[in-house]
């Protein structure tokens, strides 16, 4: 008899996420995080969900929750010397108009969830307890085998075993359970590094839209978000690395400075420590083996650039309930068979944006077929949208560059006289400032 049907491992946005919709379905769900405060929450996240996951968002109860929190829905705002490329996610198409991304910090975010997750019937959030082994076949082992358990180190020191029917593993890019089950990961270079840290008062010309510079092959951000805060980002290339580091503010502040259309960058309106990452490296691992799954930055954790990391954790966490939820009735053949479709699943909608993310990753300067692409999209609003379910991740690179598109984008870039469409201007939007 299993104590429980799944342990999730770590109690951030995919774990919880997992956890909410496993309880919705009657699983039995032991909640484990090592972090005994409920508040904790990720401070190395630049906070954007990508639109294609707010639809998890809303299924979960949580769009006006977040909305009364005073996340900031983000539309896509894009520089290139060729040009902004603008775009509101009402001009789309179904279903993508009616899903925003947002930007919410993960001190307002990731407490919510996780009173979400221990509040829902069936699951026992454990705070404060770490995971220290895997059970396979019923022995705490770092063999092979099916995985059939854990073994819960507790606040006191104490040491006991929960058996379930499968494991998942939330706990991040350094996953420990990955490490404890021996799991194959890839790592791919990442050849930028990344500075970020809040402002108060520093408005920015698209209200509360975020606005990205890609300067090739420096990116910078600034992101508009709850609390009354703006968020101000840059992940330069790492040829620049000794310059940010002797100063990183300083440094921010040069970048800022010649920013077409971009925020003032004042360290006296700072209201967080200036954080950093200097090795961003992509990391890969197989989203599931027999008893055992990977769900957000355990699966994949791509190239931050793109800010994919949020709204991937809960589609993925989704996508996992989904496959595994309905099997866990079953027989571990069953369950097996269901990690399996969950895989595929991932695989379906993760890794041909991964690919594209890790090839950007590597600093290269643009290609000329991005040339183009960005020259046409700020000079075309069918161009623009195509990108923006792109970015969004609505659709693959794949699935974006299709015979018409390519077409369209080649016409845009022949015709003379086509000039950029320029940047959507908005007033600020008025935000509740956190107390």
């Amino acid at each position: 008899m299993s104590d429980y049907d799944v342990a999730v491992v770590g109690a951030s946005i995919a774990g919880c996420t997992a956890a909410t919709f496993l309880g919705r379905a009657g699983a039995r769900v032991a909640l484990i995080e090592s972090h005994s405060d409920p508040k904790t929450f990720k401070r190395m996240c630049t906070h954007l969900i990508q639109s294609s996951a707010s639809p998890t968002i809303e299924r979960l109860g949580l769009r006006e929750p977040i909305e009364v929190a005073g996340a900031q829905p983000n539309d896509i705002n894009i520089w290139t010397r060729y040009g902004w490329i603008s775009f509101n996610h009402e001009w789309a198409e179904p279903p993508m108009n009616d899903h925003p991304a947002w930007n919410i910090r993960r001190e307002t975010f990731d407490p919510m969830l996780r009173e979400l997750a221990a509040g829902t019937e069936g699951v026992d959030l454990m705070l404060g307890e770490t995971v220290t082994a895997l059970l396979h076949d019923g022995a705490a082992t770092t063999g092979s085998g099916r995985v059939s358990g854990v073994v819960v180190r507790e606040r006191d020191g104490s040491e006991r075993e929960l058996r379930v029917r499968v494991v998942l593993a939330a706990d991040g890019r350094d996953s420990g359970i990955a490490k404890l089950a021996d799991q194959p990961t890839k790592l791919k270079q990442n050849n930028r590094f990344g500075y970020f840290a809040h402002y108060r008062d520093t408005p920015l010309v698209t209200g509360g839209s975020a606005q990205m510079w890609l300067l090739d092959p420096d990116i910078a951000y600034g992101f508009p978000t709850d609390g009354g805060l703006t968020l101000l980002a840059c992940m330069p290339h790492k040829d620049r690395m000794a310059e940010f580091k002797e100063d990183p503010e300083q440094a921010m502040v040069r970048l800022f400075e010649r920013l077409p259309d971009g925020p003032r960058l004042d360290p006296d309106k700072r209201e967080s420590k200036v954080m950093g990452k200097l090795d961003m490296s992509n990391v890969v691992r197989a989203p599931s083996r027999p008893g055992l799954a990977f769900v957000g930055d355990s699966a994949i954790a791509a190239d931050p650039v793109w800010g994919v990391g949020c709204g991937w954790a809960l589609q993925s966490a989704e996508w996992f309930a989904n496959a595994v939820g309905p099997a866990l009735d079953g027989s571990d053949a069953e369950i097996d068979s269901a990690l399996q479709a969950y895989a595929r699943r991932h695989h379906e909608g993760l890794a041909a944006h991964e690919k594209f993310c890790s090839a950007y990753s590597t600093g290269k300067k643009f290609n000329p077929m991005e040339k183009l692409l960005f020259r046409g999209a700020a000079r075309d609003r069918e161009l623009a949208g195509r990108m923006a379910e792109m970015g969004g991740r609505w659709i693959t690179p794949q699935q974006m560059l299709t015979p018409a598109t390519l077409g369209r984008i080649l016409r845009v870039n022949l015709t003379r006289g086509r000039r950029p469409i320029g940047l959507r201007r908005q007033q600020p939007s008025s935000v509740p400032v956190a107390g």
